[in-house]
């Protein structure tokens, strides 16, 4: 079974073409080189894969150890079935 950190990494190696051992835990993201824009698809592909709604509220997720744990909580929360028809806009989270 894949865990969080390695569906997240598998994305971004992907999506943003960062050679993988770059993508640590203790990664920042500006460091790797993502931009809001990209934060912004970024966290599309993480509803998609992961199967779960985003909060309305303004999250900071500065390394990818951040973003790992968001996303578990979001699953241990929801339950990996999210219901799209609450789905939030993007500014409401990208606001700081």
């Amino acid at each position: 079974m894949t865990n969080t950190y390695e569906r997240l990494r598998a994305i971004l190696v992907k999506d943003y073409k960062l050679e993988p051992e770059r993508v640590t835990l203790d990664a920042p993201l500006e460091a790797l080189g993502i931009d809001s824009l990209e934060l912004a698809e970024m966290l599309f592909n993480v509803e998609d894969e992961f199967h779960v709604i985003l909060p309305s509220e303004a999250v900071e997720l500065p390394t990818i150890g951040d973003v790992v744990a968001f996303i578990d909580g979001l699953i241990a929360t929801q339950g990996g079935h999210a219901d799209f028809s609450e789905a939030v806009t993007l500014p409401s989270l990208l606001t700081p």
